[in-house]
């Protein structure tokens, strides 16, 4: 049995990862879907790792999965707890000193996704949800979740990201193939150039946990037992 952190994105709403939950504890692991203090203009990334840490309690040793803006607080929650193995699921991948708000001008991510919607031939508006987010999820659960308030305080944004290093602890990249927020091609830049990693892809848009929990699962599990080998 594994206890796998669930940490969200932008948002930080612990029931994104519900469909995960679900399918992790039928395969017998422990799940710890995380709410984060988005609507808080006080907490910044310290506050995220704080209420990551006290979700987890006293378990040990865990697997740390990150979403998306979860990148920039997964990490440092490794310094804080024994992680076996931290999972960045089309996730932010902060440098030293960087903030989340710079992260998007340096990384060229806008260009990225533009170039990929383009070659896609992706049709709708670039900046509707429903277009970006949940072009993949079930209809019932994206209007679930498009009904849902959603508040992101730009406070952790403001940050700079504060570990002079990556942590020391075995990390994977999975992308989802057709991720429209972070397209595969780049992260696997992102990832080969920040962490000399290569980047695994599932089907699936950006939210995968929702869209694709089951070859989320799969990944890892296949991830864990290549680790404990």
């Amino acid at each position: 049995m594994t206890t796998f952190v669930l940490v969200p994105g932008a948002g930080g709403q612990a029931w994104y990862w519900h469909r995960l939950v679900a399918e992790l504890e039928r395969r017998g692991h422990v799940a710890v879907a995380v709410d984060l203090p988005t609507d808080d203009d006080s907490a910044g990334l310290s506050a995220y790792t704080d209420t990551v840490v006290a979700a987890v309690g006293d378990r040990a040793p865990v697997v740390v999965v990150a979403q998306s803006m979860g990148g920039l607080t997964a990490p440092l929650v490794c310094t804080r707890l024994p992680v076996e193995l931290l999972v960045l699921v089309n996730a932010m991948i902060p440098l030293p000193g960087e903030t989340g708000g710079d992260w998007w001008t340096v990384t060229g991510q806008h260009a990225a996704r533009l170039s990929y919607w383009e070659s896609a031939g992706i049709a709708g508006d670039p900046e509707d949800d429903a277009t970006m987010f949940f072009h993949d999820v079930p209809p019932e659960l994206a209007a679930t979740a498009l009904q849902q308030p959603v508040e992101q305080s730009g406070r952790p944004f403001a940050d700079p990201w504060p570990l002079p290093a990556w942590p020391d602890v075995p990390t994977r990249v999975v992308a989802g193939r057709d991720d429209r927020v972070f397209p595969a091609e780049f992260q696997r830049r992102l990832a080969a150039a920040r962490l000399g990693l290569p980047v695994d892809e599932v089907p699936g848009g950006h939210l995968v946990a929702l869209a694709r929990p089951v070859e989320l699962a799969d990944r890892l599990e296949d991830y864990l037992g290549s680790l404990r080998r």
